[in-house]
C-alpha cells in the first residue's frame, strides 16, 4: 500500500514539474506578461512569441552606449592623469537615470585578454560611484575621483601616479539589466634596463627578480616596456624575467651565443619558466622620481660606507639604480664619474657620448659589483 502511494506521489510530481517550471520562468521574465507586478527598470523587450525561436528575446527600446576616445593613455610618475569614458543612451532620454559606475584595474603583466573570465576574476575594484555617492579600494583610496564636467562623463582622474598603477582600467556602466563597458590602457613614461644580483647572472628566481626591482625603485618590466627598450637600442645578451613571469632578451645585433646570425634583431624568449625553480637576471622599469639626482663633490674618493654617510650628511641618501636610470633617461643626466650607488654597484650615467667616457652611445655604464673598500665617487638623491 504505501508502495503504491509513493508510486503515485512521484508520478503527480513528475506531471506537475514542467508546470512549475513554466510559471517560474514566465514570473521572471523581464518582458513577460506574468512579471512581477510594480517592477519596471525603464528598458523595453519584446514578447518571448517575437524572438527567435530559440528562447533569445530582442531587445527594443533605449540602449546604453559607453565609449572612450583614447584607448591608450601615458603620463609620468607622480603627476595626475584621466582616463576617459563617457556614456549615453539611443535614442537621447530627457530624464537622467539612476545608473552605477565601476571602475576596476587590471595589471599590464597578464596575459589574459581584458574580457576573458580569467582577467575579469582577476580585476582590482578602484571605484565605485551612483549619484553623488562612491567609494575607492586600496592603493587608490584617496587618489581617484570621477571628472563629470559634463553629462555621462564618468572619466576617472587619478593623482599621485605610482609605479604599479600602471595596466588596464575597465570602466563599467549599470543602469537596470544594461551592462557595457570600455577599457583604457594606463603606461607611466620611463625605462628598462638589466639588472642582476651582486652574486653574478642568473641568480633570481621570479620573487628574487621583483623583489631586487622593488629594492631599486623599480617593477619588473612588462614586454611593452622591453620592447620600448628595445625599439631604443637596448642589446643585452642574459635573459631576463619580466612581470608576466616570461624570460626574454634584447638583440639588436645578432651574434653567435645570443639566438645566433640566422635570426633577425627583436626580443628573443624562453617563454614562460617557473617561477620558484628557474634562475635568471631582471629586467627592471623605472619611472621619473619627485627628487634629483647628483653626484656628490667630495674632496677624496669613497669606500662604500663612507659614501653613504656623505650622502647622509648632505641631507640626502645615496642613489638607487633605477632612480639613476630614470634621471639618466627621462631628465638627461649626465655625469662621467664612476659612484657608488644603494645596492653596492659602480656606475654612472652618459646622455652624450664623448671620449674617456666609455662607448660610443649613451647609456648608464656599470663596474658591477666592486669590493665595497675601492674608493669611487657617490650618486645621491634628495
Amino acid at each position: 500500500m504505501d508502495g503504491a502511494l509513493l508510486i503515485s506521489d512521484n508520478v503527480m510530481l513528475s506531471l506537475l514539474r514542467p508546470l512549475l517550471v513554466t510559471c517560474l520562468y514566465t514570473l521572471l521574465l523581464p518582458g513577460g506578461q506574468g512579471r512581477i507586478p510594480g517592477y519596471n527598470n525603464g528598458f523595453h523587450y519584446q514578447d518571448i512569441s517575437n524572438g527567435n525561436g530559440n528562447g533569445e528575446i530582442y531587445f527594443d527600446g533605449v540602449r546604453l552606449h559607453v565609449e572612450s576616445p583614447q584607448h591608450s593613455v601615458s603620463a609620468s610618475r607622480g603627476s595626475s592623469v584621466t582616463l576617459p569614458c563617457h556614456y549615453h543612451y539611443e535614442p537621447e532620454i530627457a530624464t537622467p537615470r539612476r545608473t552605477r559606475v565601476k571602475w576596476s584595474w587590471l595589471p599590464s603583466n597578464t596575459n589574459t585578454a581584458p574580457s576573458s573570465p580569467e582577467a575579469l576574476a582577476s580585476e582590482t575594484e578602484v571605484m565605485v560611484a551612483m549619484g553623488n555617492r562612491h567609494r575607492s579600494y586600496g592603493t587608490f583610496r584617496g587618489r581617484v575621483r570621477l571628472k563629470r564636467s559634463a553629462p555621462g562623463d564618468m572619466s576617472l582622474v587619478i593623482n599621485e601616479l605610482q609605479l604599479n598603477d600602471t595596466g588596464r582600467y575597465r570602466c563599467e556602466v549599470i543602469d537596470g539589466l544594461e551592462d557595457e563597458s570600455v577599457t583604457v590602457e594606463l603606461e607611466l613614461r620611463g625605462v628598462a634596463f638589466p639588472y642582476y644580483s651582486q652574486k653574478g647572472r642568473y641568480h633570481f628566481n621570479f620573487f628574487g627578480a621583483k623583489q631586487a626591482c622593488q629594492d631599486q625603485d623599480a617593477t619588473l618590466a612588462t614586454f611593452e616596456q622591453l620592447f620600448v627598450a628595445w625599439e631604443e637600442g637596448l642589446d643585452w645578451c642574459n635573459a631576463g624575467w619580466l612581470a608576466d613571469g616570461t624570460v626574454q632578451y634584447p638583440i639588436t645585433v645578432p651574434r653567435d651565443g645570443c639566438g645566433g646570425m640566422d635570426l633577425a634583431p627583436g626580443l628573443r624568449s624562453y617563454g614562460q619558466r617557473h617561477r620558484l625553480f628557474h634562475s635568471y637576471d631582471a629586467f627592471c622599469f623605472s619611472a621619473s622620481v619627485k627628487g634629483s639626482v647628483y653626484f656628490l663633490k667630495h674632496l677624496t674618493k669613497l669606500n662604500f660606507t663612507e659614501a653613504v654617510q656623505a650622502c647622509s650628511i648632505d641631507g640626502s641618501q645615496i642613489a638607487k639604480v633605477g632612480q639613476l636610470y630614470a634621471a639618466w633617461r627621462l631628465m638627461g643626466f649626465d655625469h662621467c664619474d664612476a659612484g657608488w650607488l644603494a645596492d653596492g654597484s659602480v656606475r654612472y650615467p652618459i646622455t652624450k657620448a664623448r671620449a674617456n667616457c666609455g662607448p660610443p652611445e649613451p647609456g648608464v655604464r656599470s663596474f658591477g659589483f666592486p669590493p665595497l673598500y675601492l674608493k669611487f665617487g657617490v650618486y645621491c638623491y634628495r
